[in-house]
């Protein structure tokens, strides 16, 4: 294991060299001894990371693909909207280690596997909620430094608005993966992307990085916004 080189490229997310030319990411575990989907692990001294799969992950495409802007620190508060099965939200946990994840998710059934997936993380809240009702869940959740979203609607860029203005103070970050096909099959990705954008811009976000996720993800882009109410 001596060959395993690890650089911190943001705040507790690595990049790890296994000495096999690939390039991976990772985050150091807050909860060592368990996986949350079929991630592999790498042992460091007393610490365990966990190696972030871009092909389950948006976030982790984003990073390798070539983010700028990571607004999620050791001490955010972030609202994660679509969490899933927790795949991501238990990364972004790791990675807010000290500070705290609202982890909204709006099916009973997935729901089963997000809480078995927070079950040991103290700092991930899961909410069963519909991120398009955000008054729903307003005496749960707290202002937030982060909004996230994953969630594969038509009216990607309108949800993440009207989160930002119930949750968001001004200079905080929200942060979407919109994928093209959930809000129109018929016309050209970037064309999608073009128009996602310009929704976001005169709703009250200015776009501070994009990345574009293929080929983890076909058609799908991440934005990086700071709200400005």
């Amino acid at each position: 294991m001596e060959d395993i080189k690890i650089k911190e490229i943001f705040e507790n997310i690595y990049e790890v060299d296994l000495g096999d030319g690939l390039k991976r990411i990772a985050t150091k575990s807050i909860v060592k001894g368990k996986k949350v989907y079929d991630e592999k692990i790498v042992k460091i001294g007393d610490d365990e990371y966990r190696i972030w799969n871009p092909n389950k992950s948006k976030l982790a495409a984003a990073i390798l693909k070539g983010l700028k802007v990571m607004p999620i620190k050791r001490d955010s508060k972030i609202l994660y909207l679509g969490a899933s099965a927790g795949t991501t939200p238990s990364h972004v946990a790791d990675i807010a280690d000290k500070g705290i994840v609202y982890a909204i998710e709006y099916a009973p059934r997935i729901m089963r596997e997000l809480l078995d997936a927070c079950a040991e993380r103290e700092n991930i809240i899961p909410i069963l909620g519909d991120a398009n009702k955000p008054q729903e869940y307003a005496n749960i959740v707290e202002k937030v430094d982060v909004v996230y979203e994953d969630v594969a609607q038509p009216n990607q860029a309108e949800i993440l608005i009207k989160n930002a203005k119930w949750f968001l103070k001004k200079g905080s970050y929200g942060m979407i993966a919109i994928k093209a096909r959930s809000i129109d099959v018929t016309k050209d990705p970037e064309e999608v992307f073009k128009e996602q954008k310009e929704i976001l811009e005169s709703g009250g976000f200015k776009i501070v990085d994009e990345v574009d996720i293929e080929p983890f993800e076909k058609d799908h882009i991440m934005f990086v916004g700071v709200w400005e109410g």
